[in-house]
């Protein structure tokens, strides 16, 4: 039951049933009230002018004997002033819901000529001979002639010259009443499950129908999940829905996923590349020392460590750059900490003024000290570092006079592990992480790391982060 309710298209067929099958409820509730409301209205109206038509004779004198509505199918009482009953319908037997409960007529009274005053309040005020405008109604039950009914009496005053007030009810059967509503109750007991049904039927039909598409995405992603090949995709329907955009989002996600896996494929298989040369040297040098202690290259083992170092401490950074590490939010002058990084270096100016960015000191410090090794590995002569205000964004420049970079390569060059010269030896530079990590760090401070064309025909590195 749990798994057949864990179902979207079950729930969804269970929702749609339950708000049918209550919208039916309170329609059918409804329509019974109001077709019973109009049958006893209905009912009441018939009672109505039967005894109006009693009264009616009873104010022309008529004696009760001689009353025509007490020889038909219908109760009738006639009450004096004191609710005796004086006159009543010929075969009736038994009533209930009026005043009087009695079906046989007692001798009338001569009423006194200061009855008047003993009469009830909020009766109408009658004058002899007229019969009174509003009626009042009751239901109640008779027995005719042996067959006992519910009836709605309807209950009209008449003032009379020689009999004193008077009150006629007269009844109405309500067997069609309940006859209507019997008969729409057993209609209704018997269409709502039916239509409840065809509700059920179709909605699980249309659920089934929209929700294929889906269940068609999570085979391919059970299967995908399964051989581990990100390269295949998802079917996207024809839709143009909610399924469809779900489809084509799965595709993009499985992209970027597949990009990213490859990338992390190429940059282990890169850094294992890296790693392997200054490994090998190192164990050479070693072993040969081991052999020969006096062949021992000392300063060549010792560089070859320092860049094993460094190559570990960018891995390192990156990895921590991936994983999304949190940066601080500490203010950092630009200026001040580009002439720290430029302290100590030859042939490299710095012109700043200065600004503020937040973030962390360290890892823009670390994309300023890369900027720095990169220029002066191809300059010429000389590197310089320019700090300024730029609208809302503060502007690290470093510009050398070496002889640039092409312009289709601008881009790729902070791809990592790139190395535009090819011919140049690993020793005589870096590992092709520098430029990456500079870009990855600017990225996560809001910022932008671009390549251009310097003043003096070199390269120039623009960083770009926003101000404090």
């Amino acid at each position: 039951m749990r798994r057949l309710f864990g179902s979207v298209r079950a729930r969804a067929t269970l929702g749609a049933t339950l708000v049918v099958a209550v919208a039916l409820v309170a329609a059918g509730a409804a329509v019974l009230l109001s077709l019973r409301s109009n049958l006893i209205g209905e009912a009441g109206t018939q009672a109505e002018g039967s005894a109006r038509a009693v009264a009616s004779e009873l104010a022309a004198g008529t004696p009760y004997g001689k009353l025509s509505g007490l020889d038909g199918d219908v109760p009738v009482q006639v009450l004096d002033e004191n609710k005796r009953l004086v006159a009543a319908s010929e075969d009736l037997e038994k009533i209930s819901g009026t005043d009087s409960d009695q079906v046989k007529p007692q001798a009338p009274v001569v009423p006194r000529g200061d009855d008047d005053d003993d009469s009830d309040d909020h009766e109408e005020a009658l004058d002899p001979g007229e019969v009174a405008g509003k009626s009042v109604f009751t239901n109640g039950a008779a027995t005719m002639d042996g067959d006992a009914e519910d009836y709605r009496f309807a209950a009209v005053a008449v003032e009379t010259e020689d009999r004193g007030r008077l009150k006629v009810y007269a009844g109405w059967p309500l067997a069609a009443e309940h006859g209507a509503v019997r008969t729409a109750l057993t209609v209704m007991l018997i269409g709502f499950p039916l239509l409840l049904g065809v509700v059920a039927g179709v909605t699980w039909l249309v659920t089934r129908r929209a929700l294929r598409p889906v269940e068609g995405i999570r085979r391919e992603m059970a299967a995908i999940t399964q051989s581990e090949d990100l390269a295949r995709r998802v079917p996207e329907p024809d839709t143009h829905d909610e399924v469809a955009r779900l489809a084509s989002t799965t595709n993009e996600t499985l992209a970027a996923l597949e990009t990213s896996v490859e990338r992390q494929r190429r940059f282990v298989a890169d850094a294992s590349h890296e790693l392997r040369s200054p490994i090998a040297s190192l164990r050479t040098q070693l072993e040969v020392a081991a052999a020969h202690p006096e062949l021992l290259d000392l300063d060549g083992a010792v560089e070859d460590t320092v860049r094993l170092q460094r190559l570990a401490a960018d891995l390192l950074l990156l990895a921590r750059l991936d994983a999304g590490e949190r940066l601080g939010d500490a203010k950092i002058d630009l200026a001040g900490l580009a002439r720290e990084e430029v302290e100590g270096r030859t042939g490299v100016t710095v012109d700043a003024e200065p600004v503020e960015v937040a973030g962390s000191r360290g890892q823009v410090g670390r994309v300023l000290a890369n900027l720095l090794d990169n220029a002066q590995r191809h300059a010429r002569s000389a590197v310089t570092v320019t700090v300024r205000r730029e609208g809302d964004l503060a502007v690290v420049g470093v510009a050398d006079d070496g002889d640039g970079v092409p312009e289709a390569d601008r881009e790729r060059i902070f791809e990592r592990f790139v190395r535009l010269d090819a011919a140049r030896s690993r020793d005589d530079g870096g590992a092709g992480l520098g430029l990456a990590i500079a870009r990855d760090v600017a990225v996560r401070h809001g910022g932008t790391l671009t390549a251009g064309r310097g003043p003096a025909g070199g390269a120039l590195f623009e960083l770009r982060l926003p101000l404090a």
